[in-house]
């Protein structure tokens, strides 16, 4: 069986039953996660401007924004609702593929369950679980350097066969719905080299184009057959001919990524995070603060250095600040942490904070992998002379290293905490608790009114 053949496979043969119990309770976690991030992202600056762009694009009502509570039709909610999740770069991600698939996959499901009704909290779980599983096999297969926004294109592919495992297609149709979103697969690493904010609109449109692939197919219009695998397929013009399904294949149906997905601590890029926690770690141990600092040292692979290796600068957009080290290691440094309100206007004016960000550099460690987020090195000189050393063989929140369950419930409150308008610490209790029962809804609409603010 082929690569494509072999997942359609996998994602019809299971039901709720049949997933490991840690599969559930990473699904049911990770699901609460992106709900948390989601609705925080309505905070986004951008976000008003993509809410005129989605209301020229339509009318209708299908569908509710998250945090906000507008009501659009399907496509347009699930690109606002995706690109919130995705805008501060707060949701779960896959340390080995580099994919932040649930940014797609949750709003699309969750998104179909409120237009059809009836979808159970059980069904809801499956879905994400297995389309998950479809985005990350795409992406662990994969060798050649990213140049394609593997996040948004691999997410797509997954919120697709997510709606298909809900809407309970066949084998044919789920093929076809593939091969429609393989035909709209979008997304390039240019926006992430200028931190352009269209990294986290790449993911939007994707999560739309799931959606209209996934109608399209319903209709019954065909789409192409073998979409990983085919001389213009995904591995040969995305990974460059590089791709090694053999590698992974004899893992699906056997090992639930789910399970292998890593919370993120900050509302930052993924390969920000050894950085925050080595001097985090050094300050509490060495009882030095930023004003002792000369210089910080990041050594890591070049994809780091080439993700986050950027320069800081006054009055830079959030999403380009959420991509550099230097600014994220001086903000760790100066408070003691990153939170979300670090990538505010106040703090991305803040001229201290940049003049210790040009002390952080980022050095190639010579690490063969091309897409290796870790391990990291961080070194931290100080004035009076003193090196201090802290290797990151685990970043905090993944599987290695768990985030503790307190700091996970600590970050959903904050998320809800930050929305705007906000949303009330009483509604946000209920829409946590609701969350954690999540495979015993009948109908997984009641959380909808949960995640809106009132008027």
């Amino acid at each position: 069986m082929n690569a494509i053949d072999t997942l359609i496979a996998h994602v019809r043969s299971r039901d709720f039953d049949s997933l490991p119990p840690e599969a559930v309770n990473a699904a049911r976690m990770f699901i609460y996660d992106t709900i948390g991030v989601g609705i925080s992202g309505s905070r986004h600056p951008r976000m008003p401007a993509l809410k005129r762009a989605a209301q020229s694009l339509g009318d209708g009502d299908a569908v509710t924004v998250w945090g906000s509570g507008e009501k659009l039709p399907f496509p347009s909610a699930v690109m606002l609702n995706a690109y919130q999740v995705f805008n501060q770069e707060f949701d779960a991600v896959h340390d080995v593929a580099v994919v932040h698939a649930f940014a797609c996959i949750v709003p699309a499901a969750l998104g179909y369950a409120q237009r059809e009704g009836g979808v159970s909290g059980k069904a809801l779980i499956t879905a994400v679980t297995l389309g998950l599983d479809v985005a990350i096999y795409v992406a662990l297969a994969q060798r050649a350097p990213m140049r394609f926004f593997r996040p948004a294109m691999c997410g797509g592919l997954g919120a697709t066969a997510a709606l298909c495992k809900l809407a309970g297609m066949d084998a044919d149709t789920m093929h076809n719905a593939l091969g429609l979103m393989y035909s709209h697969l979008s997304g390039t690493m240019q926006a992430h080299a200028e931190g352009s904010p269209a990294v986290g609109l790449q993911v939007g449109l994707n999560a739309r184009a799931a959606v209209t692939a996934f109608e399209l197919a319903r209709a019954g219009f065909p789409g192409p057959r073998d979409i990983l695998e085919g001389p213009f397929g995904y591995f040969a013009l995305y990974d460059f001919g590089q791709s090694r399904w053999a590698d992974v294949a004899n893992d699906v149906g056997q090992v639930f990524q789910i399970a292998r997905m890593s919370h993120k601590p900050y509302p930052t890029g993924r390969a920000t995070h050894a950085g925050v926690d080595a001097v985090v770690d050094l300050m509490a141990t060495h009882g030095f603060g930023a004003d002792d600092v000369e210089t910080v040292r990041v050594h890591a692979s070049a994809l780091i250095a080439r993700l986050v290796g950027r320069p800081a600068q006054p009055g830079m957009d959030s999403a380009s600040a959420k991509l550099s080290m230097g600014y994220v290691v001086a903000t760790a440094l100066r408070k003691g942490r990153v939170g979300i309100e670090a990538f505010d206007p106040p703090a991305l004016n803040d001229a201290r904070t940049f003049e210790l960000a040009r002390r952080v550099e980022v050095l190639d460690d010579g690490n063969p992998n091309p897409n290796a987020l870790g391990p990291q090195v961080v070194e931290v000189v100080l004035k009076r002379g003193d090196t201090l050393r802290l290797a990151v063989p685990h970043f905090l929140g993944s599987p290695g290293r768990p985030l503790p369950a307190p700091d996970q419930q600590a970050k959903f409150m904050a998320c809800c905490a930050s929305t705007k308008p906000r949303l009330p610490p009483s509604q946000a209790e209920t829409l946590d608790s609701a969350l954690r029962r999540l495979e015993e809804l009948p109908d997984v609409r009641e959380l909808i009114p949960l995640m809106t603010a009132p008027a």
